[in-house]
């Protein structure tokens, strides 16, 4: 009997301290939260920056702030999150704009091919600069969204089955993914394109629908097994990016507690370093691979000057003309030159 009751003391005690230790480990006192974020795909470097920021939420608010992370599309197709946003069917969510530039024509600026955006710092300053913009808020105004945080894909190479490009011609008649400007580029050198979310492309290559793909370099490639399938990818072909950003309900944003928001942007600098060194980080891994298993394919610096007249200021010029009347398309490609150029004194 005394032993029992001892026990329960214990038990008792116990409870009293955890639930100590976790209220003197709150740095930011609030009510209980809980948030859900919606992605696609398994957990990657795509995704660290996100998962250091719910991780922070938890152990700051001594996890009463908590926001979970739904892979897979779990809660919502890809192409759909910012609907999911709109509806308030979950909180947070990433989206890539390629996937529908019909939902948001502005954020198309940063598929635009050969953008000065290729080191990551200047990248993360360029785009935090261009979601501050009234365009870039204007678009997800239409989807009760407000921009959060950026992916910083790094610069996109291709990797591909089948006979490889080693001179622009041989992109000719080749199916590739590439979305946006960059896709307008390669169709300047006569491929075929398909847009289609990441989780395809494996399927869509394995089998022969298409013969190359373009991603994010080097992580995308390897956490979609494009490696697997593939015999060889391009080295420095950097035809330009892309941009899948987090994005927040902005209902759900409105009805957290000051401390809650504060503390939600303050993370953000170093977020972005989590983030940047997980690119780093998995590069050292992944090119040792590729070179090891794939024919690296070289372009001369005569080659890329040729794609960047065929494919670069041409491809800008022609996005700037068929959006000119709907928002200042020259404005926000004049912002991301202002701004790299700014970053890089």
């Amino acid at each position: 009997m005394k032993f029992k009751t001892l026990a329960r003391v214990s038990m008792i005690v116990g409870a009293c301290t955890l639930g100590l230790a976790n209220a003197q480990a709150a740095e930011v006192e609030g009510p209980k939260v809980t948030w859900n974020f919606s992605t696609w795909g398994k957990a990657r470097a795509f995704t660290v920056g996100p998962e250091w920021i719910a991780q922070q939420l938890s152990e700051k608010t001594g996890g009463n702030f908590t926001m979970k992370i739904h892979y897979g599309e779990a809660l919502s197709k890809a192409r759909e999150n910012l609907d999911g946003i709109k509806i308030g069917a979950f909180q947070a969510a990433q989206f890539c704009n390629f996937y529908h530039p019909g939902k948001n024509p502005a954020w198309m600026v940063l598929t635009m091919p050969f953008l000065p955006i290729g080191d990551l710092e200047v990248s993360m300053h360029v785009r935090e600069k261009l979601m501050q913009s009234p365009e870039f808020k204007a678009d997800m105004d239409n989807w009760n969204a407000m921009p959060y945080f950026s992916a910083l894909l790094p610069q996109y190479e291709f990797l591909g089955r089948g006979p490889a490009p080693k001179t622009l011609a041989g992109w000719k008649g080749m199916r590739v993914r590439a979305g946006g400007g960059v896709g307008t580029a390669m169709e300047k050198l006569g491929a075929t394109l398909t847009t289609v979310p990441a989780t395809d492309v494996y399927t869509g290559m394995e089998r022969g629908t298409m013969d190359a793909a373009s991603f994010p370099y080097t992580y995308s490639h390897a956490a979609y097994k494009i490696h697997e399938i593939s015999n060889w990818f391009t080295a420095n072909m950097s035809p330009g990016t892309s941009e899948c950003a987090a994005v927040l309900n902005k209902d759900a944003y409105a009805k957290l507690p000051e401390q809650y928001k504060k503390l939600l942007m303050d993370l953000k600098p170093e977020a972005y370093k989590v983030q940047i060194k997980a690119y780093h980080d998995i590069d050292e891994k992944n090119l040792p691979m590729f070179k090891a298993k794939l024919e690296e394919i070289v372009y001369t610096d005569a080659q890329l000057e040729e794609f960047r007249k065929l494919g670069g200021k041409p491809v800008w010029d022609q996005w700037v003309a068929e959006n000119k009347d709907k928002f200042d398309a020259q404005g926000l490609l004049d912002l991301i030159f202002a701004e790299a150029k700014a970053a890089k004194k």
